[in-house]
């Protein structure tokens, strides 16, 4: 374990707290103008997936574990688990859905991501920052509507509502962020 301070923990790092391992969901620090400067982390506990949420002063230390972070290719779901190989042995790993969490709707069969593993067992996610998506469902495009820079509702391929630019149909392949699903631009395949 590392002692690290409150304001440096980042989402997918997994703490000890009261002796239970948790992993980070979100951080974030205030900065009232009157007072201490807080940082609010959310987790959950790798051993039941309960939520916990705990307030630290920026400058307060608290336990990092050491995690290994591997390289792994998406297999396919299996009911509630995700199945995961590693590229250099082909083992295969089984991830719960807690694990996965909000990053699901994007995985692809062969995405390449990466795991964080504790005592080998996956307790955080990293998908690429970008994934090309196809667009299913929008409103048609009317012409003089480029004029403007406002975008427009679609849903795409695997079932994320985004907001993408008028000039965008169905059909059309397009970048997306992970993190949120916002638009990046269009596919160039």
């Amino acid at each position: 374990m590392v002692k690290v301070i409150a304001s440096s923990v980042r989402k997918g790092n997994v703490l000890e707290v009261d002796g239970h391992l948790c992993s980070v969901l979100s951080a974030e620090s205030f900065f009232p103008g009157k007072g201490t400067p807080t940082t609010q982390i959310d987790m959950r506990r790798i051993a039941d997936g309960v939520k916990v949420t705990q307030r630290y002063k920026t400058t307060e230390q608290v336990e990092r574990a050491y995690v290994e972070d591997r390289d792994f290719t998406y297999l396919y779901q299996d009911g509630e688990q995700y199945v995961f190989m590693n590229p250099e042995t082909f083992d295969q790993i089984h991830v719960s859905g807690d694990v996965v969490g909000d990053s699901a709707p994007y995985l692809q069969e062969n995405m390449k991501v990466t795991l964080s593993v504790f005592e080998d067992k996956a307790v955080a996610i990293e998908l690429p920052q970008r994934v090309t998506l196809e667009v299913v469902e929008t409103e048609p495009v009317t012409k003089g509507q480029t004029a403007s820079s406002s975008y427009k509702p679609a849903i795409l391929s695997n079932g994320v509502r985004s907001a993408v630019p008028p000039h965008v149909g169905v059909g059309t392949r397009i970048v997306v962020m992970t993190a949120d699903g916002s638009y990046v631009e269009r596919a160039k395949d």
